[in-house]
């Protein structure tokens, strides 16, 4: 079932993609980037930084799907505890608002590493979130986003607001 539907999809993206690929070329292919930040955990504040990999298919000349996947840290130090690696995996999707302007929406699987003295455990959880990125030129986008990770154990979330710049392949 999975080759049936990566196969409709391929060829959808094959017959469809000369179409609009002029419209929506800033925002589709590979791309990688850096991003830092504001993050906040169990209410202790901190710095986030980290780096992003994905790809964007346009399914239409306004809208795109793909995959991301990130890794960060953080600085967040609280009450016996440290906010260490995070790593997650998402499902983007984008709405050209402008040829320069994609406004996105994420959500996926992130796991995150809790240190305490020696010890440290592992969370499991969804992230969500959603944000701008500007087209600076066809290779080059800066961006911002909001970032709501929830985790199990009843451990709460983390909330980040982050800025990145990146380059597309």
């Amino acid at each position: 079932m999975k080759t049936v539907i990566f196969a409709a999809i391929a060829a959808a993206s094959a017959l469809s993609a000369p179409a609009f690929a002029q419209d929506a070329a800033p925002f589709t292919g590979p791309r990688a980037g850096v991003t830092m930040g504001w993050d906040k955990t169990q209410g202790e504040d901190g710095f986030a930084y980290g780096v992003t990999a994905g790809y964007d298919l346009a399914l239409t000349p306004r809208v795109t799907v793909g995959p991301e996947v990130s890794f960060g840290d953080s600085t967040v130090d609280g009450q016996g505890f440290h906010a260490s690696r995070e790593i997650a995996a998402s499902l983007r999707a984008g709405y050209v608002v402008t040829p320069q302007i994609l406004a996105f929406g994420k959500v996926g699987y992130t796991s995150a590493r809790i240190e305490s003295g020696a010890a440290h455990t592992s969370l499991e959880g969804v992230r969500y979130g959603g944000g701008l990125e500007y087209a600076v030129t066809p290779q080059t986008y800066i961006s911002a986003e909001y970032q709501r990770s929830e985790y199990e154990d009843n451990f709460g979330g983390r909330d980040a607001a982050i800025v990145g710049v990146g380059f597309r392949f």
